[in-house]
């Protein structure tokens, strides 16, 4: 049977704060050019303004099987039902003058086939090397001979790290959750 990459299980374990982004707040966003799948690179630390940045492990392909045991690592499932949220949020974000960008560690052409099907109208961003994620001391987990980003979302203002939600859960109360914080601290 396939799975369902849209639909968070009930029964996911649930992530607990490990303290793990705990010196990022207030931190500069280091000046790190990431590839991004409108096929430029992107620097972070040159916006503007507020940018949402949500980190996520990695997004499955449909038919394709996925990481044995993926859903009983806790906070490992739900990129797609994240991106989803995003997507679906996307122009109550922009309305906040927030610019919202994915992050994973997958390489650009694979996150280009996640943007095209789940339809994004914004940008991911490829961390593949991890040089933005180990400058940022992001945490990171292994699984399958991969380094992945633990499930995190940054709230960036002029260069520099705002806000911290670490860990995410559930994925796809993200975006509403960055939505009602965006609310409770408008730029003045």
């Amino acid at each position: 049977m396939a799975r369902d990459l849209g639909t968070l299980p009930a029964d996911l374990p649930v992530p607990q704060d490990d303290g793990a982004c705990d010196h990022l707040q207030g931190m500069a966003v280091p000046p790190i050019a990431l590839a991004s799948t409108a096929g430029r690179d992107v620097r972070l630390d040159g916006i503007a303004g507020r940018a949402v940045v949500y980190a996520y492990p990695r997004t499955g392909v449909p038919g394709e099987p996925g990481v044995e045991g993926w859903d009983m690592i806790p906070g490992a499932r739900g990129c797609t039902p994240q991106s989803c949220a995003f997507r679906d949020h996307h122009q109550e974000l922009l309305a906040l003058d927030a610019e919202v960008y994915g992050l994973s560690s997958q390489t650009t052409a694979y996150q280009q086939e996640m943007v095209a099907r789940l339809h994004l109208p914004f940008e991911v961003l490829s961390d593949a090397d991890l040089r933005f994620a180990k400058a940022l001391r992001l945490p990171t987990f292994e699984v399958a001979g991969m380094t992945l980003i633990k499930r995190l979302t940054l709230i960036l203002r002029d260069g520099a790290i705002e806000h911290v939600m670490y860990p995410v859960f559930p994925s796809d109360r993200n975006a509403q959750d960055v939505i009602d914080w965006l609310r409770a601290h408008p730029v003045v």
